[in-house]
């Protein structure tokens, strides 16, 4: 009976680490916090959207939202909004793209506005997608080496972006803005939204 008994309790003791190995916690996955993204990759997630709705779509305008909940990195933006239109059908719809939910009616991700019977271009004419070849983060790094001085005496003033295409230049074109918009700025600079290349200084 003694060797039965060794044998039982030889046994018994192999299981004990097995069953303390299944009451361990599971690891935690590490949550990394919402991050601002570039223009180019919004709008392309807003376009694929657009599609949806119509799909000759085009794209009359571009525009960086700034969330306070999302700390600012220079040459992105924590949402987007872009304007659509149907050359077909002549109407219009606006897209946005957010990393958060947040106030203004901004959702996580992309989301449609509702559709409009006409398209206001306010001096904006329609383009292909496929004319946008830079992203925000390198149209930055190109104004920005037309604008080191002011950069430099205003290091804490917000950048904003703003993409069209306008009589004023062949190409659409991004326009990077030192301050919250173009109604509030004295100072931003366009970049060719297809060859990268500085056009103009705004002051």
């Amino acid at each position: 009976m003694k060797p039965l008994l060794a044998a039982v309790t030889v046994a018994s003791l192999l299981l004990i680490p097995g069953c303390s190995d299944s009451t361990q916690p599971a690891e935690k996955k590490e949550v990394r916090p919402p991050e601002p993204v570039k223009g180019r990759t919004a709008l392309y997630q807003m376009y694929n959207a657009a599609r949806g709705w119509s799909a000759d779509v085009q794209v009359l305008w571009l525009k960086s939202i700034d969330l306070p909940e999302i700390k600012r990195e220079r040459g992105k933006a924590a949402a987007w909004q872009a304007y659509f239109v149907s050359p077909g059908s002549g109407h219009a719809r606006s897209y946005t793209y957010s990393v958060i939910e947040s106030a203004g009616n901004l959702h996580q991700g992309v989301f449609a506005g509702l559709e409009e019977g006409s398209a206001h271009a306010g001096g904006s004419t329609p383009f292909l997608i496929a004319a946008v070849k830079t992203d925000s983060d390198e149209v930055y790094q190109t104004a920005l080496k037309k604008a080191a001085d002011y950069e430099k005496k205003n290091p804490d003033k917000p950048i904003s972006f703003q993409l069209d295409k306008t009589d004023r230049f062949p190409n659409p074109a991004w326009r990077v803005i030192w301050g919250e918009s173009v109604g509030t700025s004295n100072f931003s600079i366009f970049v060719d939204a297809s060859t990268g290349a500085y056009l103009q200084t705004m002051r």
